[in-house]
């Protein structure tokens, strides 16, 4: 096996056609405890296995993007170190996605300063797309140069919008397939299979001269489906998969089916953590069990506090629902003013009058990534994204598609802002613990 760069113990980053195998469990660490993947059929091979080989010519691999040691997505904590150890060199920096745009100086780490801050990934989409848009847009601020550049903007011979997102968990995919609803993946829905997917990622950001082969795809989706991630253990509580503890809870429940998914019955979960609860009355009972407490009481609140969302009573659970793969704009893109300092583009999105205007917005909307809209060309779908899962959250810091978030209790605060929901302070702090837990 090949050498590879270790950011602490047990983190280590998985170079592109490294080779060894990835056993049947292994665990990493991060901040509130250990991440724990999963390979339900046993260890695999990864000397030549198309997700961990280069298949393009930039010397990326599926891996590349989706570390097992970040739940199989990436955390912009472990790139600013692999920008440290390499120098900017790992092929993750390719000057294709990996800079804030390809004009840039590329042995600059501001070049690089929206993957290495918030983990981002540019993503540029044809301009206008297939489906005829309901829209005119306007480039309002620019940071990264790239949506004014003459070749990689709206400019240029063949037009493209520059968008920045983070890369999705590449596990844990069962769920979402056997979901209720019709399939989509990609922050904007635009992919419709796994398969497809994978040929996109691999033209796309490893710069693939041709499609990968018929086999090669089966061999993805094939590990991609049986691979399952979550926190493993935590500082606090100890670990989260023990006997008798939460079925929910840890990559091995997930592995095995007993843990369901993240299903909208808060009666139901809610009785899972009766063992971790306190009893009324009860004396302090030490740090472990005062946490696993805590996290009980966060699992009633996921699954159990009523919100408003344009005009319907929700809770959490009932919008990240595993296999739930709709698309909402619950507000993570919008761009509050014309300058928002965030180092993310500024769209103006001015609808038709015959079209169907923007829910919240009305006919002109600012945002930092339009969404589902630059596939669909509604003007009601702009800033609407596909809701990600949200296992492993603990490794994988910044959150939301922007990575607006840096840690969960932004998260939280913001979710609380948006919808009026009232968390007192140690509510917020229960609803931290239960989703450092997943």
């Amino acid at each position: 096996m090949a050498q590879s760069g270790r950011y602490g113990p047990g983190r280590t980053w998985w170079d592109a056609g490294q080779g060894g195998y990835l056993p049947w469990d292994e665990s990493y660490e991060n901040p509130d405890g250990q991440v724990t993947v999963v390979n339900k059929r046993g260890s695999v091979q990864t000397k030549d296995h198309p997700f961990f080989e280069p298949l393009g010519t930039n010397g990326r691999a599926c891996v590349t993007c989706h570390q097992p040691a970040n739940a199989m997505s990436i955390s912009a904590a472990l790139l600013r170190q692999r920008w440290i150890e390499t120098g900017g060199r790992d092929p993750v920096f390719a000057a294709i996605d990996g800079s804030d745009c390809p004009d840039r100086p590329q042995n600059l780490a501001a070049s690089h300063s929206l993957l290495i801050e918030k983990g981002l990934v540019r993503i540029a989409l044809p301009w206008p797309p297939r489906n005829r848009p309901e829209f005119r847009i306007e480039v309002i601020d620019d940071p990264a140069g790239c949506n004014t550049s003459a070749v990689y903007g709206l400019r240029a011979q063949h037009p493209f919008i520059s968008v920045y997102r983070r890369p999705r968990v590449a596990a844990n995919l069962d769920q979402i397939i056997a979901g209720p609803e019709g399939v989509r993946f990609m922050t904007d829905g635009r992919e419709a299979t796994l398969e497809s997917q994978a040929t996109s990622a691999i033209q796309i950001h490893e710069q693939a001269k041709m499609a990968p082969t018929t086999e090669q795809l089966r061999r993805i989706v094939e590990f991609e489906t049986q691979l399952f991630a979550a926190q493993g253990s935590d500082v606090r509580g100890g670990l989260l998969d023990e006997p008798g503890g939460p079925l929910m809870l840890g990559p091995a429940n997930l592995a095995s089916g007993k843990a369901g998914g993240l299903a909208a019955a808060p009666d139901r979960m809610s009785l899972q953590f009766d063992p971790w609860r306190k009893p009324d009355g009860a004396p302090d009972l030490g740090l472990q069990l005062e946490f696993r407490a805590s996290v009980a009481r966060g699992s009633d609140l996921f699954f159990g506090r009523r919100f408003q969302y344009r005009g319907e009573t929700v809770t959490c659970a009932v919008c990240h629902a595993a296999g739930i793969t709709r698309w909402m704009d619950i507000g993570t893109t919008a761009a509050a003013a014309a300058k928002d300092r965030t180092g993310l583009p500024v769209f103006r999105i001015t609808c038709d009058a015959s079209a169907q205007p923007h829910p919240v917005f009305g006919r002109v909307v600012y945002t930092h990534d339009p969404g589902r809209a630059l596939i669909s060309g509604k003007c009601a779908e702009v800033g609407s994204i596909v809701l990600g899962q949200i296992r492993g959250l603990a490794a994988r810091a910044p959150y939301f598609s922007s990575g607006s978030a840096p840690t969960l209790a932004d998260l939280i605060e913001f979710y609380d802002r948006r919808f009026a929901i009232g968390y007192t302070a140690r509510e917020k702090q229960d609803l931290e613990n239960f989703l450092r837990v997943l």
